[in-house]
């Protein structure tokens, strides 16, 4: 690509905070080509420190998940939705696997996104979304999302292209209404390289306990890379808000990947501060009951 492209790459240079540096401007051009899908533009270098970094992570995470799902017991009604979007093998299990398998299971809400259901496909695009959001105190993590109906639908023509227009609104106006009602939007686009998927792809013919997850589809699909990689970009672009931001993440090192995502929520998390609801009774009166049992 040449640097007179107009196009605007993901991240700023130069800067050091993972926040900044991941975060997409929104409003302008992107170019996903640019962006180095094997890079580790900050943080550990190499697997076995990315390892170690992701499991201390883990601990803070742990900690204020449940903070954050007790302080919903006294009313607070702030929560999180984590987003991971990305091509097929760019790691939307592995990543809901290897870093919010740290948090308690009972303060998640996890919700995999396939092709619409009839029952879905007679509603708006956005109903089957909302019955899957988090409720007060709790982590929700959609592997895909609204999105796939601004990105599936571009690629195949599912809808026409004025219809799609309108769905990038709709999904900027659904996600400020999600922020205003106390939802932190963290939205993560795994980003693979064309390579990587190939090599991911053929690692699943390998091994048996992976043929699960694979279809003589997904070859034909790899023909259609350059219009999803177009379909990202333009959704990137149009959707990327002060209020609910797009991150992209190199994810052909799957520890980098784990390891950033990890961090992007543990910073969110900290950000929330959430904390224990004060006891509603007498700590010393109970304690003298109990003692006299």
């Amino acid at each position: 690509m040449a640097d007179t492209d107009h196009r605007r790459k993901p991240g700023k240079k130069g800067k050091t905070d993972l926040v900044e540096l991941l975060r997409v401007p929104g409003g302008e051009a992107v170019d996903l080509s640019s962006c180095d899908t094997g890079s580790a533009p900050v943080g550990p270098r190499d697997k076995s420190a990315a390892r170690s970094a992701t499991a201390r992570i883990g601990e803070h995470l742990a900690d204020l998940q449940e903070r954050l799902f007790a302080a919903s017991t006294a009313g607070d009604r702030r929560r999180v939705l984590l987003v991971l979007q990305g091509m097929d093998t760019s790691g939307k299990g592995g990543t809901i696997k290897h870093v919010i398998g740290f948090c308690n299971p009972s303060g998640c809400r996890v919700r995999a996104f396939q092709a619409p259901t009839a029952e879905e496909r007679a509603h708006h695009f956005l109903w089957r979304v909302e019955q899957s959001l988090p409720r007060p105190g709790e982590l929700g993590i959609f592997d895909r999302s609204q999105y796939e109906d601004v990105l599936v639908a571009r690629v195949r023509a599912l809808a026409d292209t004025g219809e799609i227009e309108r769905r990038y609104d709709e999904i900027n106006r659904f996600e400020k209404s999600l922020t205003d009602d106390g939802t932190t939007v963290i939205k993560c686009f795994l980003h693979i390289s064309y390579e990587e998927q190939r090599r991911r792809l053929l690692k699943r013919l390998d091994r048996p306990d992976k043929h699960w997850k694979f279809s003589p589809s997904d070859i034909d699909d790899r023909a259609l890379w350059p219009a999803f990689q177009e379909a990202y970009e333009i959704a990137l672009e149009r959707c990327s808000t002060p209020y609910a931001p797009w991150y992209v993440i190199p994810s052909d090192h799957k520890w980098y990947r784990n390891w950033a995502v990890g961090r992007l929520l543990l910073e969110h998390l900290r950000a929330l501060g959430p904390q224990y609801p004060q006891a509603g009774f007498d700590i010393d009166e109970c304690r003298r009951r109990l003692r006299a049992r």
